[in-house]
């Protein structure tokens, strides 16, 4: 009895091993495959525009928004112009408060159930000079 005991505690001890070494590798693989792209909040130039205006990326893909030229700025990504019309993935996207020198920066990460499609997003306090940009996310 006890060498089926010990026998089986071992059975036991491997599969367990055997899990977190899957999981673990799952895990990695997941994050290992996620990219970080970076877009600026004022191009080089001084000019009220993203760069770049247009990037495409993966759900779980972040993105580092560096606040570049003639601060201030943020992102906020328009309600209506993203594939699921969802006021609350615009609102998780977006970042409403001013960066108001140039070198802040903070991130979005792009949530693995966001809908494939185009995002409009755009700097509030210059939308009118047209500081506009896209996303767009791979299905």
């Amino acid at each position: 009895m006890k060498l089926f005991a010990a026998n089986l505690q071992r059975i036991g001890l491997a599969i367990c091993a055997i899990f977190f070494f899957v999981s673990s590798f799952v895990v990695f693989v997941d994050s290992a495959a996620a990219e970080t792209y970076t877009i600026k909040l004022g191009n080089d130039k001084g000019m009220l525009a993203f760069e770049p205006s247009k990037l495409t990326v993966k759900p779980g893909d972040t993105i580092k928004w560096v606040n570049n030229k003639v601060p201030p700025h943020n992102v906020v990504f328009d309600k209506t112009q993203n594939p699921a019309k969802s006021a609350d993935l615009a609102k998780e996207l977006s970042h409403k408060q001013l960066l108001m020198s140039p070198g802040q920066e903070f991130e979005t990460t792009i949530p693995a159930d966001a809908p494939a499609g185009e995002y409009t997003f755009y700097c509030e306090p210059h939308r009118g000079a047209g500081m506009v940009g896209k996303v767009v996310v791979e299905g």
